[in-house]
């Protein structure tokens, strides 16, 4: 593959769920690259698409009510969405392998952790008893479960929620994929934790020279791990850059709010500001752009016209009719 070449591009990405309501636009119109031995996080507020446009690049969103129903996954010249049974199988583990959100109910209760790790070897790699127990040791090792020869034989119950995560990396890194999906690792963990999941995640990262996919609303981490960011919004793609221009000048009021809203040591208020509001139902999405009713730059046109995603400068792009005004501060 060559250096410049994207290891997963997704295009034109529209997911919707079908409910008694109606169809509900889970997301609509996403497009990302995510490149070998870089970290791509994607950010926005619960409820913005980011771990539907996930769990759909992992073809765990391929039946009803769930329905893609436009766009492409490129992976290895294979396009996932039309991509046959067999096809999909081979990629998911070895080509691309997701971090779940809660590790408790990811990994299955009855079984233990080595036995879990085991199968997968076994199946997949067609190790031996021996050597696949022997290799899930290692693993384990390697995310650093501490007696990890001892504790092969525990159950996901006897893990506390750091090292039950450990367990889930250990997993998804099982198969040595090429783009590895987290999806908010370390939710409910305590700080210190947290700092060892994503210390943990980056090294395997440069260890392995994958591609990194993060999934957060933690602009702390982001900030720390990242080096390029999707904001979501409403589904869509609002705004795209690396972790440095878009911290430094954001295009979207969106992603200003975001920032603004972080707690910081330099800030001479007391009090932390917030975007006003709540985030639109995919249902009942207002008319226009989806941020506008609690946008502090709308004008007329933002509450009848959406906006395009459109590039400002290079790398850089945003939907927003006054992106550019946004973005020199004019706005």
């Amino acid at each position: 593959m060559n250096a410049d070449e994207a290891a997963l591009s997704v295009r034109a990405l529209s997911v919707e769920f079908a409910t008694r309501e109606g169809p509900v636009r889970a997301v609509r119109d996403v497009a990302l690259d995510v490149y070998a031995g870089r970290t791509l996080a994607i950010l926005g507020e619960s409820g913005s698409g980011k771990s539907v446009t996930a769990l759909t690049i992992m073809g765990l969103l391929d039946s009803p009510p769930a329905r893609v129903t436009s766009g492409s996954i490129m992976f290895e010249g294979a396009d996932l969405v039309t991509a046959t049974e067999r096809t999909r199988m081979r990629v998911n583990g070895e080509g691309i392998a997701m971090v779940f959100q809660d590790a408790l109910s990811a990994l299955n209760p009855v079984y233990t952790v080595g036995n879990q790790i085991s199968e997968l070897l076994r199946v997949r790699r067609g190790l031996s008893r021996a050597a696949a127990r022997a290799q899930a040791i290692e693993l384990m090792e390697r995310v650093r479960i501490p007696a990890a020869a001892r504790r092969v034989d525990d159950y996901p119950h006897q893990f506390s929620g750091g090292m039950r995560q450990r367990i889930m990396i250990a997993l998804a890194v099982a198969l040595d994929p090429r783009v590895l999906i987290a999806d908010e690792p370390t939710t409910a963990l305590d700080v210190t934790v947290q700092a060892q999941i994503m210390e943990l995640l980056t090294e395997l990262r440069r260890e392995n020279g994958m591609g990194l996919v993060l999934i957060t609303h933690d602009l702390g981490v982001v900030a720390e791990v990242a080096d390029d960011v999707t904001v979501m919004y409403s589904g869509r793609i609002v705004e795209r850059g690396t972790v440095e221009e878009l911290f430094q000048r954001p295009a979207h009021p969106y992603t200003r709010g975001l920032l603004r809203s972080m707690p910081r040591p330099d800030r001479q208020d007391d009090e932390l500001w917030a975007i006003p509001g709540a985030p639109p139902s995919s249902l009942h999405a207002p008319g226009g752009c989806p941020f506008h009713p609690r946008c502090d730059a709308a004008v007329d046109r933002c509450r009848s016209d959406q906006p395009e995603f459109e590039l400002i400068a290079a790398g850089r792009g945003s939907a927003c009719h006054r992106s550019q005004e946004v973005f020199d501060g004019r706005a």
